[in-house]
């Protein structure tokens, strides 16, 4: 599946180099035929595995190995999962979405700032300053009270 998607991310770059806002119907249909082949064989393969033991006591449905789970996930999503190959818009990984993440910083200019907002909160807070005093009074307010 790994080769697949990443096959197609490159059919795809090579067709936005062309200029091109889509993929040919037959290249998308290629793709989503082997997909669904590579899904079902994968399935195939776990449902032909020895069940897994419940956990005493526990309720629900049977429990699945995790690429059991994966298979069911890719095939239900399938249509955002390929969503790269219709909308060129889409990108091929959620790479700058990670980068999002809570604490973390997307610019170096960003970090900068943080660090001396940080450092004028602990250095007011080892002063024994009203940290939200300090943190709403102009800069040179703040390093006079420093």
């Amino acid at each position: 599946m790994s080769a697949l998607l990443t096959n197609a991310n490159q059919l795809k770059c090579a067709a936005q180099g062309r200029g091109d806002t889509e993929l040919p119907a037959s290249v998308h249909e290629d793709i989503l035929a082997e997909y669904m082949a590579i899904l079902a064989k994968g399935t195939d393969f776990h449902e032909g595995l020895p069940p897994l033991v419940p956990k005493t006591g526990s309720r629900g449905r049977k429990p699945r190995r995790p690429g059991h789970n994966l298979l069911i996930r890719l095939r239900d999503f399938r249509d955002d999962v390929l969503r790269f190959l219709t909308d060129f818009d889409v990108p091929f990984t959620n790479f700058w979405a990670y980068l999002k993440i809570p604490g973390s910083f997307r610019t170096i200019k960003g970090a900068r700032v943080f660090a001396d907002i940080r450092s004028v909160i602990s250095t007011a807070g080892k002063h024994g300053l009203n940290i939200l005093e300090i943190i709403t009074v102009p800069p040179a307010q703040i390093i006079a009270r420093l």
